[in-house]
């Protein structure tokens, strides 16, 4: 059976974990969800690699909310180069889903934009894990997760 992990962090002002749980459940069955809980998103890299070393995830979602400040901005981008390195070092993919606070005018904004997100990347982790062909169909097509997608481009 298929393992989907789920790093998730205390620091998010959302549980985007609950959302990823139900979109997941809604679209597939035949596979299992773990879970990893950790403060921030700089701890989020070593959760994914223990999801999938201890855990055997086939692939992970990465779950953070940083805040708005030029700091939180600096330590996303540090937690972004740990998730790649860590999918370079165990060939899983791992899908990051990160909502900074300054995205949304107001916390109404923020909910909304951050259930799209999270729903709309768990979407491609089922596609990654079971339907990657799917995954072929949308190359070019310039979709975004949470706001509207742009489109190809028209040369």
């Amino acid at each position: 059976m298929k393992r989907i992990g789920i790093a998730d962090t205390t620091f998010a002002r959302i549980n985007m974990r609950a959302i990823a749980i139900d979109e997941l459940k809604s679209l597939q069955t035949g596979f299992q969800i773990e879970t990893y809980t950790v403060p921030g998103v700089k701890d989020l890299p070593v959760a994914c690699k223990k999801l999938f070393d201890e855990y055997n995830c086939d692939i992970v979602m990465a779950l953070g909310m940083p805040g708005s400040q030029p700091i939180d901005k600096q330590c996303a981008h540090e937690a972004s180069l740990g998730l790649i390195q860590t999918q370079l070092m165990c060939t899983k993919h791992i899908i990051e889903v990160f909502i900074h606070e300054d995205e949304a005018a107001n916390d109404q904004d923020l909910t909304w934009l951050t259930e799209q997100r999270t729903r709309e990347h768990a979407q491609n982790v089922i596609l990654l894990l079971f339907h990657p062909e799917k995954l072929k169909k949308q190359a070019g097509k310039g979709l975004r997760q949470g706001f509207a997608d742009v489109g190809p481009a028209r040369g």
